[in-house]
């Protein structure tokens, strides 16, 4: 399953995270990500409610697929992880590479400063692997 949850995550950018909110309401906003096998990387700006959520609770849950225009085409990633904020620079850095590896369009930019972003590292834990070109209902 991790071989097929892998090549999902390569062949996508963006992804719906679900974060929780301190009143236990759950969040869903949809990011950019980068991954390394099964670590994502993905920036959240240091005002946005999701890193206010994360440092209240560090489970997130994400959703990771696409729109196939036949549903026997059909692929999806559902994972839940720990998001931890990555304060080592070299860390930080590396998180970036891999980032604009996979976004191209922030090839212009640089790291945004610490100050102004969170760079989040999750490991995906207890995951779901939708493949229907294996068949209906895999």
């Amino acid at each position: 399953m991790e071989n097929d949850a892998i090549e999902i995550l390569d062949s996508h950018r963006i992804m719906a995270v679900s974060t929780l909110r301190q009143d236990g309401w759950p969040q869903t906003t949809i990011v950019g990500y980068a991954n390394e096998g099964l670590t994502l990387y993905f920036l959240i700006f240091r005002s946005s409610q999701k890193l206010a959520n994360i440092r209240n609770d560090r489970r997130v849950s994400f959703a990771i697929g696409g729109d196939a225009s036949d549903l026997r085409h059909a692929t999806a990633v559902y994972a839940a992880a720990h998001a931890v904020e990555i304060t080592d620079a070299k860390e930080r850095a590396h998180g970036w590479e891999v980032l604009v590896s996979r976004h191209p369009n922030l090839e212009d930019f640089n790291l945004p400063d610490r100050s102004r972003a969170a760079m989040i590292k999750a490991e995906c834990k207890h995951m779901s692997v939708v493949d229907y070109r294996k068949g209906l209902g895999t």
